[in-house]
């Protein structure tokens, strides 16, 4: 393989990162003038090494970390909630703490359920640098060997449930009934006490049968009831945690302890609360609506899991209610990471304009702060997902000889679709094996600029 000049090299690179539409270079090797044959190059001429992910580049997804001023909290009323606990449950090593869960006892045999969220919105006001610098990114990428925030790293420190002993939030608050009903939903600025616990940890709480766990714990199988009893859909694939640096990447299964599931309903409960909240007050927001699925797919395992998934329409957004079917709701928006999702950021922003007795942005400024933010968040999404890919792949490329067990999901004539759980990784196989058979298979030609690979049976 031939040396580069540093400009062929200069050449090369643009390419592979999906900066240019000629490499010369290229054509001189005989080589399709393509980002994966740049990539290959760059490769085989220790250039680039396998922890290059070109992904974000080609996709237009920024890599560069913000560092725009943050103003600290103006004093406003706020109701005080700190004689109330609060826990902001997340994975190990989550950094962006954005939302926390606790429960109020009332008369009559109602609980009320709050889940409060970080109040960005304070701090990052509609078309201030911060909005628009959100709005440009989307939401925030996370990457396996980075996190690039979708806001500052500062903010982050201000906003963060649970970073200090007591926090501004804005609160979202639900009266149950024993049976998952909502007698009432309301939305206020306050300030809370929070304590951080791993899932681990909240597990360990609640299997103890600890409060306030085992009531949000009934609290939540009585919310999915009702949800499943409208046709919401639970999807149950697995699903893992990769972490890569230039030595090499993990994989690791992620476990679903009960409390997982806890906290995701209640964050739904959230969202219904705050679409219900929004409508009431005719509050445009970036409101999440879904189709019906596509067919009925009926049974359980993970080829049912799969095939029900495929049913599913996309969530949109728009400014006015609408149903979400997937969630089995009425109506629904996405409320509890302002820090993370720029359209959650939005409704916040919408929220405290209405507590404050301003002028909302109407649904037509909100139309257009969507269309922009869902195309910058898509290009987002898709190079996480491929750099998940390209680690996944490499983790698997540095063990030749391990043997996966895989099973098969879909079958489209004599081609099957695998699915290894270990990876939450999918791959095409030629077998006559039907649906929901364990196959166990070795990963081979594994080619990173193209992210595939084969699976041969063992």
């Amino acid at each position: 393989m031939p040396e580069l000049t540093p400009a062929q090299r200069t050449d090369v690179e643009l390419l592979a990162r999906g900066k240019a539409e000629k490499s010369r270079t290229l054509r001189e090797l005989n080589l399709p003038e393509t980002p994966e044959s740049a990539h290959t190059l760059l490769l085989r001429l220790g250039v680039w090494s396998e922890a290059r992910t070109p992904y974000a580049d080609r996709l237009g997804a920024s890599l560069t970390h913000l560092t725009l001023d943050v103003p600290d909290f103006a004093p406003e009323d706020r109701l005080d909630l700190t004689h109330l606990a609060a826990y902001a449950i997340d994975d190990e090593g989550n950094r962006d703490p954005d939302d926390a869960i606790g429960i109020e006892p009332l008369p009559g045999g109602l609980t009320r359920l709050w889940v409060h969220v970080s109040d960005v919105a304070a701090l990052v006001p509609p078309d201030s640098p911060l909005d628009m610098e959100a709005r440009a990114r989307g939401a925030t990428l996370y990457l396996p060997d980075q996190t690039i925030g979708m806001l500052p790293d500062a903010l982050v420190e201000k906003t963060g449930l649970g970073l200090h002993e007591t926090m501004p939030a804005l609160s979202i608050s639900l009266d149950l009934d024993a049976d998952g009903n909502a007698d009432a939903v309301d939305v206020a600025l306050t300030t809370v006490r929070v304590t951080r616990l791993t899932y681990q940890d909240a597990q360990a709480r609640l299997d103890a049968g600890e409060e306030p766990f085992v009531t949000l714990t009934r609290l939540a199988r009585a919310s999915q009831e009702l949800r499943e009893s409208e046709g919401a859909l639970s999807i149950d694939l697995p699903e893992v945690k990769i972490k890569a640096d230039e030595h090499g990447a993990t994989v690791t299964p992620l476990p679903k302890p009960e409390i997982r599931f806890v906290v995701q309903e209640c964050m739904t409960l959230a969202g219904w609360a705050t679409a219900i909240y929004a409508d009431d007050h005719s509050i445009p927001l970036p409101f999440a609506t879904q189709a019906d699925p596509s067919r009925e797919v009926r049974g359980d395992g993970l080829g049912v899991q799969w095939a029900r998934r495929k049913t599913l329409a996309r969530t949109r957004f728009q400014p006015s209610p609408g149903p979400h079917s997937g969630m089995g709701l009425d109506l629904y928006a996405q409320a509890t990471s302002p820090m993370r999702r720029y359209l959650d950021l939005v409704v916040h922003q919408q929220l405290r304009a209405h507590l404050a007795g301003r002028e909302p942005l109407d649904g037509r400024v909100v139309a257009a702060h969507i269309a922009q933010a869902t195309l910058n968040a898509d290009a987002t999404r898709q190079a996480e997902r491929l750099s998940r890919k390209h680690h996944t792949l490499r983790y698997a490329a540095a063990q030749p000889e391990r043997e996966w067990e895989a099973v098969v999901v879909d079958r489209r004539g004599p081609q099957a679709t695998l699915l290894i759980p270990d990876l939450a990784y999918d791959l095409p196989l030629s077998t006559p094996a039907p649906v929901g058979t364990t196959l166990r298979v070795r990963l081979v030609d594994v080619n990173l600029p193209a992210l595939s690979a084969r699976a041969r049976t063992v």
